[in-house]
């Protein structure tokens, strides 16, 4: 089958996806990637797997997230419409995602969003995320963007250093009963609370996660605690993606995420990077992410977590000496 042939059979097939056709796709998205993805083909190399020996999610090898730093990550060869960096201190330690097709990107963002809030066009979209804001690059940005012009209601934007025109806005919705969702970066939000007196009463609060250097690192549960506590809320919401993803998870304040249809996460063990560790026990995250199919869909991240049974996970914070990784062959070569 041709690579364009393959292409197309796996978006027609993400359109359908279903927990039960999950592997099935999965597997073909894999063969799809180690046939022609020359950086993970070298990495099976290393490893000395035989993809055609592998048959099911849980035995394919997941490339470690460090390799979007030192890699152009590309299923085939194809020129980029985009490029998705993340927040790195330097250009050095950035992420780059080159993109293909920033409308499937809108699209997949989308359906993940809907299974959870329906629609985002039913809601007004407050989007306070200076440090994403302050930079060229962010997917998290270009999702929200996305949203906020799906939008119905004229309120819907982008807040910087405007936080009086953010107060206005806030208790329009709240007067007029707009369904708002305030997404905002960790530390804005905490600013937001700390700063001033805000009834957010029926108003979902969605934080992405994430001081950025700006504010002492804080675990979830401190943090919505603190939030709860400010804006009169019983529960925060948060939304878990990352640069070199394309699907999303959310959370609606229990601390544990559901996944978009075209993600699963497992866990693996710390000090065995290769092998899978069980359901309910502290572990790296390993994402398969089907729409990522034009780059790589099996991401090893630094994200310590716990996946349960229902296949929810929870994110504990990061790995320790994350930079250095066991099994990144390639980069000790």
């Amino acid at each position: 089958m041709s690579y364009e042939k393959q292409q197309a059979d796996i978006i027609q097939k993400i359109k359908t996806l279903s927990i039960d056709s999950f592997n099935d796709l999965a597997m073909d998205v894999f063969r799809f990637q180690a046939n022609c993805n020359a950086v993970y083909s070298e990495y099976l190399s290393l490893l000395k797997v035989d993809f055609q020996d592998i048959k099911s999610v849980e035995e394919v090898p997941f490339l470690p997230i460090q390799f979007f730093k030192n890699y152009s990550i590309k299923t085939g060869s194809w020129q980029e419409q985009s490029i998705f960096t993340s927040s790195g201190t330097t250009s050095d330690s950035a992420s780059h995602h080159p993109v293909h097709d920033l409308g499937f990107y809108k699209q997949n963002t989308e359906l993940g969003f809907q299974k959870f809030y329906g629609h985002p066009s039913n809601y007004c979209i407050l989007a306070l995320l200076p440090s994403y804001l302050e930079r060229s690059g962010s997917s998290l940005i270009f999702m929200a963007d996305h949203f906020i012009q799906q939008s119905k209601y004229p309120q819907s934007g982008f807040f910087l250093n405007n936080t009086d025109d953010l107060l206005q806005v806030l208790s329009s919705v709240k007067k007029n009963k707009i369904p708002t969702i305030l997404l905002g970066v960790s530390f804005a939000l905490l600013d937001l609370a700390e700063r001033y007196e805000i009834d957010l009463t029926n108003i979902i609060v969605m934080e992405t996660g994430g001081m950025k250097g700006r504010r002492k690192e804080l675990t979830r549960s401190e943090l919505h605690a603190i939030l709860k506590a400010s804006f009169g809320i019983k529960s925060v919401h948060s939304e878990y993606g990352m640069t070199e993803l394309f699907s999303q998870a959310y959370s609606k304040g229990n601390g544990k995420f559901q996944s978009a249809p075209t993600m699963k996460v497992f866990t693996r063990e710390i000090t065995d990077p290769l092998t899978l560790q069980k359901n309910n026990k502290i572990g790296v995250l390993n994402i398969a992410d089907l729409a990522n199919f034009q780059t790589i869909s099996f991401i090893a991240t630094e994200d310590l977590g716990k996946v349960h049974q229902d296949g929810s996970f929870e994110v504990l914070g990061r790995l320790d000496n994350s930079d250095i990784r066991g099994c990144n062959l390639m980069l000790s070569e």
